[in-house]
């Protein structure tokens, strides 16, 4: 399967655009983990708590796999298996463990740091990380076993006797190693010859608590140049294999190699469980990770966008009652209340874009799910997208995935035919489904389209009938169609772990009802099958039309008004059942008459209506009847359903600028009242 644009070409699907969320995620669970792992009771640690732990390890392996970072993945993943033991209580949590899996998150986010410079900065070590990482990088002159015979120059010093405390340390850290005293014959200088299996930052960083890492030279035995140039600023970062060699360290965990905590693990035991690929954290030059972006709670983002919208309205009762005023003696009043609107339009729309997300990151999560059940299936499938850019209130994301989810798997599983099958109807094999995202006439329409079989009728009240459900022949193809939401209602032959429980069309329509839409269905059998779903503005400030029907204001959304003028009575006919068509320009559209739709009273005094507006929406035009155009200007939406009730033909309210309130049309439901 192949994602392709909307002119049908190929391409490849681009990753890279997710990098930023999934750094931020990383982040986020990082902080979490160290959080989780701070505050973890070792003698009392329940499963909740290492659940807790365990999924932000497995979230950021996941994902670092997904994107390509192995070293994030390798080492996440060893993070994953002490997890996983400790919250199977295979073994005991002990304080060693939390070092271990504290250092191993700070090597994770400088891995991460790094890879979020597009590979550039000193998060890790520049040289090239041996591959695969899946031990320990050998050190210079490193002998069989791992031992490593080094000679130490620790000097100048004024307080030797400080240096004898460097001996002790080798005697009191069980594996650390052995040191015995050399001949020097350089003032205030001490010369030792030391076998560790630790490396040379483990050992600078242990001795810095008793000496300056620039008063010590660190070499192995024979060698004549120093290994280590000690001053603080040169000391590098461990490469990709010392960091996976955190997760190797059994020193760090009592018992560790007899645990079988670590697969791979050397059998000596090692310096510490500081590693100095974390110790780099602290350092200004290290790469961090930068965010781009914060998080705020949802309520916090909702109240801004209401003080936005009490804004827009202020401004517009302001603008309405200034235009009584004398522009020669209130020039300077104008003036303000003109960098007023223009400053309140600026405003709300950058308030307004805090919460939109492009269907992009909902499309994004269906081709390799389409992938997959292709290849199960046996069918051939390209996904095409369309309006990607089309933005989409986060809360209506989150809520609309789960009912295309199922969408997308019913069409390629009850739509696409099987190649075979669609070679011998003539068609290409390869079968299209299409992903397509658009704003109409204040409401959003997602539909999911495919090239399939499309629906049977018969088959449908053939099954409706087995049911027992109340269905005739008479009933519209729309009605019919409608039969596949019931609850339990389906046509598959087969109950397969796909489908065929007639539970996934209920939950399409539960799903959205919830979110106040509402979903249609065309299908032409051999033809194909398009599932429209059009969700209900919640909030927003848009552009409309308002008119003036007797005594009553609407507004028509903007976007929808194709043109406006006054008619003859000569170019308007009655057809059957007293509608009405109107000529424009050789071409005849149905009359509205809002007057009618929705009630309006009129006095005697009132004039004939003679101004008609043409609305279109999904390919369709119809011309509205009213008596007088107000004027554009932008309006707050308010949802009418959560406030009020559903009311037919009307998408929301409005409050004007002299305090009433007017209703916003619903220019889709009104031009489909006219098929």
């Amino acid at each position: 399967m192949a994602d392709t644009h909307n002119d049908g070409s190929e391409t490849d699907f681009d990753l890279t655009q997710f990098y930023q969320i999934f750094f931020e995620e990383a982040g986020e669970n990082l902080d979490q983990m160290e959080q989780m792992l701070l505050n973890l009771d070792l003698d009392a640690a329940n499963d909740e708590e290492l659940n807790g732990i365990f999924r932000c390890a497995h979230s950021i392996k996941g994902g670092s796999a997904t994107f390509g970072f192995t070293d994030v993945a390798e080492l996440t993943h060893k993070m994953e298996s002490l997890l996983d033991r400790l919250r199977r209580h295979e073994i005991t949590p002990v304080p060693e463990m939390v070092d271990v899996l504290l250092e191993s998150a700070d090597a994770s986010r400088s891995l991460l740091a790094r890879h979020q410079a597009g590979g550039e900065g000193e998060a890790m070590s520049t040289a090239p990380a041996p591959a695969p990482v899946a031990a320990p990088a050998p050190v210079a002159a490193a002998v069989p076993g791992g031992v490593r015979h080094l000679r130490i120059k620790i000097g100048p010093v004024e307080v030797l006797e400080s240096v004898e405390s460097i001996k002790e340390l080798f005697r009191d850290i069980p594996g650390l190693g052995s040191i015995e005293d050399l001949p020097c014959d350089e003032a205030q200088t001490r010369l030792f010859a030391v076998q560790t299996h630790s490396t040379d930052d483990d050992l600078l960083d242990l001795m810095a608590f008793h000496v300056a890492k620039e008063q010590v030279q660190i070499t192995e035995q024979g060698a004549a140049a120093p290994l280590a140039a000690p001053a603080a600023a040169a000391v590098e970062t461990a490469d990709v294999a010392e960091v996976e060699a955190v997760a190797h360290q059994p020193a760090a965990l009592p018992d560790a190699e007899a645990y079988g905590i670590f697969e791979g693990a050397p059998g000596a035991p090692a310096l510490k469980p500081v590693a100095a690929a974390a110790k780099t954290t602290t350092r200004p030059n290290m790469a961090q990770m930068e965010s781009t972006s914060i998080r705020v709670e949802v309520k916090k983002v909702d109240q801004l966008i209401n003080l936005a919208g009490e804004l827009v309205i202020i401004q517009a009762m302001l603008a309405q009652n200034s235009r009584a005023l004398d522009p020669s003696a209130n020039q300077q009043l104008l003036a303000g209340l003109a960098d007023l609107d223009r400053n309140t339009r600026d405003l709300q729309e950058a308030v307004m874009s805090i919460r939109m997300i492009p269907m992009s990151t909902v499309f994004s999560r269906f081709p390799r799910m389409l992938r997959d059940l292709a290849n199960k299936l046996g069918k051939k499938i390209n996904l095409v997208t369309q309006g990607e850019a089309t933005e989409l209130d986060k809360g209506l994301v989150e809520k609309i995935t789960d009912p295309l989810t199922h969408l997308v798997r019913n069409s390629l599983d009850h739509g696409i035919e099987m190649p075979e099958d669609r070679i011998a109807a003539g068609k290409s094999e390869v079968g299209t489904l299409t992903l397509a995202a658009s704003h109409q006439g204040g409401s959003i329409v997602i539909e999911v389209r495919d090239d399939g079989k499309g629906m049977s009728r018969e088959k449908i009240l053939k099954k409706a009938r087995e049911r027992g459900m109340d269905v005739s022949d008479s009933m519209s193809d729309n009605e019919v169609w409608m039969l596949i939401f019931a609850p339990g209602f389906s046509t598959a032959d087969v109950v397969t772990d796909v489908s065929g429980r007639g539970v996934g069309m209920d939950v399409v329509r539960k799903n959205i009802a919830a979110l106040n839409g509402s979903v249609e269905i065309d299908s032409v059998q051999g033809v194909g099958m398009r599932v429209s779903i059009r969700l209900p503005l919640t909030l927003a400030i848009m552009d409309g039309m308002s008119v003036g029907v007797g005594e009553e204001v609407y507004i028509l959304p903007l976007s929808s008004v194709v043109e406006s003028f006054q008619v003859n009575a000569a170019d308007v006919s009655t057809v059957a059942q007293g509608s009405q068509l109107v000529k424009v320009r050789d071409e005849y559209m149905p009359v509205i008459e809002l007057e009618r739709v929705f009630g309006v009273p009129r006095t005697p005094e009132s004039k004939r209506s003679d101004i008609m507006v043409v609305v279109e929406s999904d390919g369709s035009r119809v011309a509205l009847l009213v008596d007088e155009l107000l004027g554009q200007h932008q309006v707050v939406v308010k949802n009418l359903e959560s406030n009020y009730r559903k009311v037919p033909n009307v998408s929301g309210a409005t409050i004007l600028g002299d305090g009433t309130v007017a209703l916003i049309l619903d220019t889709s439901s009104l031009v489909r009242r006219t098929r």
